[in-house]
């Protein structure tokens, strides 16, 4: 019975001390290797029981419902099984081959073609993993075999597949939305010119480095494209280009909510297997069943954080951790900087899912009583994920590239390999942070 003993002076301890148990305790179970979603259910279990006792237990679970509840959320499936369907198709390879008519014969033109396929990809799917996998199967062989250095096709395929992290339909800025109660539309809104800046600053880079180094990415040798070829690569641009015209045409057009365009897009992706003479029962089955296993691992990790913050929460530790923070400064600006600082710090040892659950809570009420826009602050937040997605010891991007890229790159090159497109997300950030207005939201 001690371990009873024990629970029951837990709210003894007080909130300041609980508070450092609280994370202790997270942090030792995540280092035993247990999943996330498994480590925030056990620690709010066991503090729930210790600091209000079984009581608490039902007030717990009422706030995992709401979240899984949640109609919005149903978007989250339909553009992850986007995403799968299109990862089946050969929709991705025809529009890869497509942009051979943007590339053309400048130096470069094959690694900014990348980046062009990544971002109408991003805007059909909306999520990372397989973006990167396709990039990475399409493109970085075709730029090895071309001659482009090593580290700038594996930086562009890495980073280009990250930008579903800012372009919409963003799966990061729907659980930010949830998370933090605001309109998806508008985060989605203020978020593409900052997603396409994110683009076009990659664009620049690769078209400086190659100017100066010319080495870097050799002009592929290729005579006039035929007519005949021009239009059949044309073909490729339609049935993309028209998935996301209705897809978020539907929602900037007030048309449709969210949750309704993605099921626009999921049929319309599906349509355009159909049409291409791709489908099959096996294709369907096959992405239902990667959209279970990724959606299912979405729904433990927030049905985990979210019954750690309401514990957090009733013990009145977030307004502890609020006051701890807006402590730190009497300047806004330094108190939303050291918000920046922890999400990159966790972003490097957690995942995007968990990180907004558990820190969205308790920064976001902060963020509004400093005077800011939380929509604008939810597009800060997505920037700051892309530097997740890439940053060691455990950035995604370069794991999903690794299990695709031939067996001569190290997981050690590829992380290095990142580290110009690290610098210019966190640049992409800090204009951000500069310049509010980036963000198209008026009022800030």
């Amino acid at each position: 019975m001690e371990w009873l003993t024990a629970l029951t002076d837990l709210k003894s301890m007080g909130i300041e001390w609980a508070t450092f148990a609280m994370f202790a305790s997270l942090l030792i179970l995540l280092l035993t290797g247990m999943p996330l979603a498994f480590v925030t259910l056990l620690v709010a279990l066991i503090f729930a029981l210790g600091w209000f006792g079984p009581a608490a237990v039902p007030l717990i679970t009422s706030r995992i419902f709401s979240f899984v509840n949640s109609f919005v959320f149903v978007s989250v499936p339909m553009f992850v099984l986007m995403a799968a369907i299109l990862d089946r198709s050969g929709i991705a390879r025809d529009l890869f081959d497509a942009m051979r008519l943007v590339g053309g014969r400048l130096r470069g033109g094959v690694a900014i073609q990348t980046l062009l396929v990544a971002v109408v990809l991003a805007a059909m799917s909306g999520i990372i993993g397989g973006e990167v996998v396709l990039l990475g199967l399409l493109a970085l062989p075709q730029m090895l075999r071309l001659g482009y250095d090593r580290k700038l096709a594996i930086g562009v395929c890495c980073a280009g597949g990250a930008l579903g992290t800012m372009i919409p339909p963003s799966i990061v800025l729907i659980v930010y939305g949830l998370t933090a109660n605001v309109s998806i539309g508008d985060l989605f809104t203020a978020s593409f010119v900052p997603g396409l800046m994110l683009a076009g600053l990659y664009v620049v880079y690769i078209l400086v480095r190659v100017h100066f180094n010319p080495a870097m990415a050799p002009i592929p040798e290729q005579g006039e494209i035929p007519k005949s070829e021009r239009l059949r690569l044309l073909k490729g641009l339609f049935l993309p280009g028209l998935v996301v015209f209705f897809v978020l045409g539907s929602i900037y057009g007030g048309i449709a909510s969210v949750t309704e365009a993605s099921a626009v897009g999921v049929l319309g992706v599906t349509l355009s297997t159909v049409v291409r003479g791709e489908f099959s029962m096996g294709l369907l089955i096959g992405a239902a069943q990667q959209t279970l296993a990724t959606v299912g691992m979405i729904v433990w990790i927030g049905i985990g954080a979210t019954a750690l913050v309401g514990v957090f929460n009733l013990m009145g530790g977030i307004n502890f951790v609020s006051q701890l923070i807006t402590g730190i400064s009497d300047e806004p600006i330094v108190i939303i900087l050291f918000m920046m600082a922890v999400l990159f710090v966790l972003g490097m040892f957690l995942d995007w899912v968990g990180i907004a659950l558990l820190t969205m809570p308790i920064f976001v009420p902060i963020v509004v009583s400093l005077g800011y826009d939380p929509v604008w602050f939810g597009v800060v937040f997505a920037m700051n994920m892309q530097v997740s997605f890439l940053s060691p010891p455990f950035g995604p991007a370069a794991f999903y590239l690794k299990s695709v890229a031939p067996p001569d790159i190290s997981l050690g090159e590829i992380f290095q390999s990142l580290l110009p497109f690290i610098a210019l997300q966190i640049l992409a950030l800090a204009l951000l942070l500069a310049f509010p207005g980036i963000t198209l939201i008026e009022g800030l």
